[in-house]
C-alpha cells in the first residue's frame, strides 16, 4: 500500500523521464479497484488472483504454505526494472512484504544516477579539494520502506579516492551512518571504481575520481515508527561519519575524517480503514470485507 502511493506520487517524474509503471497483486480486481480509486493510482494494476503471472515470475512467496489462508499465492516483494526490449536491467527483492525500494531508488536505477533534490535534507564538509555532502534521500522516514542516506564527494580535477583493498599506510573510503534506537542500517552500495597501478608501490588498487555517490539503505522499524501509534518525535537525526584519503598521480593529501548530522524527517503510513484512528491516515477501503473474500477465495 505504502509503496503504490509513493510512486503514484512519483508517477509525474516517471512519465516525464519516459518510464511506464505497473504493479501486480494477487488481490481480488474489485479489491484492488476500490484501493485504486481510493488513492488515486493512475498507473495500471494487475489483480492476479490465482497467481498464475505470480508463478510464471518464480516469485511465488514459497515460506507461505498453503494452508496458511488467506496469504498463500503472495509473491516475494519487489521491483524489476526493464528496458525497451522487455530486458530486466535491476530488480530488488526483498524477504520482508514491508521493505520496498522507494520511488527515487527505482526511477534514478533506470536514469542511471542519483538525483539530489532540493529539499533533501543535507550537511556539508570538506573544502576547495574534496567536497563532501551528506544527504537523505527518498522521502520521510517510515516503518519499512527503504530510504537511502547517500554520500557525495566532488573531487577537482587529478584526485582520486580509494576503494578496499589499502596498502597499510594508505585508507581507503568509509561511510557509517548512526542514529536513534529503530534504525536500521545496512551496508553500503558502491559505484563501481577504476583500476590504478602505482608502480612506486609495486600495487593495483581501484579508485574513484570526479562525482562519487556512496548510498546507504536505511528503515525504520516499528521500534521508531509503529502505524499502532502516532509519529513522535516527527524528526531525528542521523549522525554521518566520512573517512577518506585523495591522492593524485604523485602526491597523497592527509587523511580526513568528516563528522555530519542531517535532520531527517518521521511521516505517517497510509493504512487500511479500520487502523484509523492510530495518528496515520486511513484509506477509505473496506479493507475487513476484501480480507474476509481472500480467506473464502483460500479456503474453497
Amino acid at each position: 500500500m505504502t509503496q503504490l502511493g509513493e510512486l503514484q506520487k512519483a508517477l509525474p517524474r516517471f512519465e516525464a523521464a519516459g518510464i511506464k509503471l505497473y504493479a501486480v497483486s494477487y488481490d481480488e480486481p474489485e479489491a484492488l479497484a476500490a484501493f485504486a480509486h481510493a488513492q488515486g493510482i493512475g498507473f495500471p494494476l494487475l489483480a492476479d488472483s490465482g497467481s498464475a503471472v505470480i508463478r510464471r515470475f518464480g516469485i511465488l512467496n514459497t515460506f507461505v504454505a498453503e494452508t496458511d489462508a488467506p496469504f498463500y499465492g503472495i509473491p516475494f516483494p519487489g521491483t524489476y526494472v526493464l528496458d525497451e526490449e522487455g530486458i530486466v536491467r535491476e530488480k530488488f527483492f526483498r524477504r520482508h512484504l514491508a521493505n520496498r525500494e522507494s520511488a527515487d531508488t527505482v526511477l534514478e536505477s533506470a536514469l542511471g544516477e542519483i538525483l539530489m533534490g532540493e529539499a533533501d535534507p543535507r550537511a556539508d564538509a570538506g573544502d576547495e579539494d574534496v567536497r563532501v555532502t551528506a544527504f537523505f534521500h527518498g522521502g520521510p522516514l517510515r516503518s519499512g520502506p527503504l530510504r537511502r542516506v547517500v554520500v557525495r564527494f566532488e573531487l577537482r580535477d587529478g584526485l582520486h579516492i580509494y576503494a578496499e583493498p589499502v596498502p597499510d599506510g594508505m585508507v581507503a573510503t568509509d561511510v557509517i551512518v548512526e542514529g536513534p534506537d529503530g534504525l536500521m542500517v545496512e551496508a553500503p552500495i558502491l559505484p563501481p571504481s577504476e583500476p590504478l597501478r602505482l608502480e612506486v608501490l609495486d600495487a593495483d588498487l581501484q579508485v574513484w575520481s570526479g562525482t562519487v555517490d556512496i548510498a546507504v539503505p536505511i528503515w525504520a522499524n516499528s521500534e521508531l515508527v509503529c502505524i499502532m501509534r502516532p509519529v513522535d518525535p516527527n524528526v531525528v537525526t542521523l549522525d554521518v561519519t566520512v573517512r577518506y584519503q585523495a591522492c593524485d598521480d604523485t602526491t597523497c593529501l592527509m587523511p580526513r575524517t568528516e563528522r555530519l548530522r542531517v535532520e531527517v524527517p518521521l511521516a505517517p503510513h497510509d493504512v487500511p480503514a479500520f487502523l484509523d484512528g492510530t495518528g496515520h491516515r486511513g484509506v477509505d477501503v473496506d479493507s475487513m470485507k476484501y480480507f474476509r473474500d481472500m480467506v473464502n477465495r483460500t479456503r474453497g
